[in-house]
């Protein structure tokens, strides 16, 4: 309906800057307000299977995986933020890493634990592996030739672990790259923490991108409740 309302005030404004007509009778027409589709976020649980499903052993890949895929949740970074990463703008002794984000901006983010242990894991057991086989490279995430891991590989790393965690990886509310962000501000949120931190961790320009993760934690509070309550429905 708004697709057609469109291509109808489209044609008649068209008609009338021609000099065909004289009145443009679509002027007042208002195509319909489409749905705010709300960011997809996992829960807690299927976060943690998804970690868990980087891959089977300890090769150097696997390392890899787990480190980005940790490094993703545990940061709140932006898949190109992650693939951009260098080894000096990690700083795992205080657990804080410098991210580039857009438009030339950085910010500083805390680093959580269990990506730190990743993160360490990796850099000392794979990454020097990996580096190898190139011809010497700052990013933090590389590929299997020693270059810096792209962001279509880093994107193919998440949907594969998302199939072993048996998680849906297609259509709109299959996981993307930009799941594990999303899963992190609302489980921010959930915890408790202030909008103006996560829009500060997330790096948005403005409080209002960030709001809109609110809206995801008010569904959260009716689902529990409708189920929960038992004068609910």
């Amino acid at each position: 309906m708004a697709r057609a309302a469109s291509a109808v005030r489209g044609l008649h404004r068209f008609a009338v800057r021609e000099g065909l007509v004289a009145h443009d009778p679509a002027r007042e027409v208002r195509p319909p307000a489409l749905p705010k589709r709300l960011p997809k976020a996992l829960d807690v649980a299927d976060v943690e299977k998804l970690l868990a499903a980087a891959g089977p052993g300890d090769g150097p890949l696997v390392r890899r995986d787990r480190a980005l895929l940790e490094f993703l949740y545990g940061t709140g970074a932006r898949i190109s933020e992650a693939v951009g990463c260098a080894v000096d703008d990690l700083d795992l002794d205080t657990g804080a890493v410098l991210l580039h984000g857009k438009g030339g901006k950085t910010r500083l983010v805390p680093v959580g634990g269990y990506a730190r242990a990743a993160l360490s894991t990796y850099l000392a057991r794979a990454r020097p592996d990996l580096v190898r086989a190139g011809r010497g490279t700052p990013a933090v995430f590389v590929n299997a030739r020693g270059g810096p891991l792209s962001r279509q590989s880093a994107w193919t790393i998440l949907r594969r672990a998302a199939r072993r965690a048996g998680l849906r990886v297609d259509g709109p509310h299959g996981v993307s790259p930009h799941t594990l962000r999303h899963s992190y501000a609302t489980h921010l949120l959930d915890g408790g923490a202030d909008i103006r931190v996560v829009q500060e961790l997330l790096g948005h320009a403005s409080v209002t991108t960030t709001q809109v993760y609110t809206l995801v934690t008010v569904e959260r509070l009716r689902e529990v409740y409708a189920t929960a309550h038992p004068r609910a429905r």
